[in-house]
């Protein structure tokens, strides 16, 4: 079997690692196409690096643009790269400008695609991400659910017959990430005067949040007025929209922070006493680390996270300290995202629907 996998962002690059090291354990081709989506080095090159992916057999190097600008220019590249490869299945992750065009230009020439984490719905037609994830979901031949949850959601749109529950394959790099920090003494990098278990991890990225300046200004004000260090992770969204704002960063409470590599990250998390994110995945993250976390928008694609206790949602800014600042919540053995096998079962599900 050969899969042609299209990835482009942060995201796509951790949910490729165990897909591509299933491919390969079970013996199949596998080629990846990189959109260019995601350029920068701390968001790109050092994931693959750090998380042992392949490199790119492709790069399409399309850089930043319009959601139109961005989405239209990967396409012929795409298309290029089917036809070259003519591959079993076009394999598209999440929900990203790179997830729809690999979708439009698989099925324009009639190769078979699977949507991998199909069926996540914020119910949200505001944001960018759910058009692609329904568009995505509707034209693929094979979903790739990760929960019961999106798995009743294709259902009730008449997808049901397409539908495969997998498992989240997050959580199979996350477990994996976590255990192999603690046996290689991983610890996360702290500034000067942060201590382990008294600071939280914030991410600011979406452009709800990013492209408004007053809602950036009320973010930036709430995170830097509270009571523990906040160690901001600053995406190159951020970056640019805050400095367009005149929107200061790094004030009050906040300790800004360049993006760092995944095993950082998970242990910077693992660490925290809480996170304060508009990210889907950091989200996920947080609850499989059993860290509280507040999200700063006002619906969420992980519902589980809040039905569980361990995610609280403050889309209107009304309490971020409070949230924030709250107590852990009740211990949980939950697992609603599976067990760490989501990768092994998409794999098999891909080769069985072939068959």
């Amino acid at each position: 079997m050969k899969i042609l996998s299209v990835v482009g962002a942060r995201p796509q690059f951790v949910k490729l690692s165990p897909i591509a090291a299933a491919l390969s354990a079970a013996g199949h081709e596998h080629v990846i196409v990189h959109t260019g989506q995601h350029y920068d080095a701390a968001l790109s090159d050092v994931f693959f690096a750090d998380l042992g992916i392949p490199r790119p057999d492709v790069n399409l190097h399309v850089g930043s643009g319009s959601h139109a600008e961005q989405t239209g220019a990967m396409m012929p590249g795409l298309e290029r790269a089917m036809l070259e490869a003519r591959p079993d299945w076009v394999l598209v992750y999440g929900d990203t400008n790179s997830t729809i065009a690999g979708t439009l230009a698989a099925v324009k020439i009639h190769q078979p695609v699977a949507h991998l984490e199909a069926g996540l719905r914020s119910f949200n037609r505001t944001m960018p991400e759910e058009h692609n994830r329904v568009m995505t979901d509707h034209a693929a031949d094979l979903l790739l659910a990760p929960t019961e949850v999106a798995v009743a959601h294709l259902t009730r749109e008449g997808l049901a017959d397409r539908t495969v529950l997998v498992g989240d394959v997050m959580t199979d790099v996350l477990f994996r990430t976590r255990d192999r920090n603690l046996a290689d003494g991983v610890v996360a990098p702290l500034p000067d005067g942060v201590a382990t278990g008294d600071y939280l991890v914030a991410t600011i990225h979406r452009a709800e949040n990013t492209d408004d300046p007053a809602r950036l200004a009320a973010i930036v004000t709430a995170l830097a007025g509270l009571p523990r260090p906040v160690l901001l992770l600053v995406h190159p969204r951020l970056r640019a929209s805050a400095a367009q704002a005149g929107v200061e960063l790094a004030s009050g409470a906040i300790r800004v922070l360049d993006p760092t590599p995944y095993p950082a990250l998970v242990a910077l998390v693992a660490g925290s006493a809480g996170v304060v994110t508009d990210s889907g995945g950091l989200q996920k993250e947080a609850f499989l680390l059993r860290v509280p976390c507040t999200t700063l928008r006002r619906e969420t694609e992980w519902v589980e996270t809040v039905e569980l206790g361990w995610n609280v949602l403050d889309g209107e800014l009304t309490d971020v300290a409070g949230h924030a600042m709250r107590p852990t919540p009740p211990a949980t053995d939950a697992a609603p995202y599976g067990q760490g096998d989501a990768a092994t079962r998409a794999v098999e599900a891909l080769a069985g629907a072939l068959r």
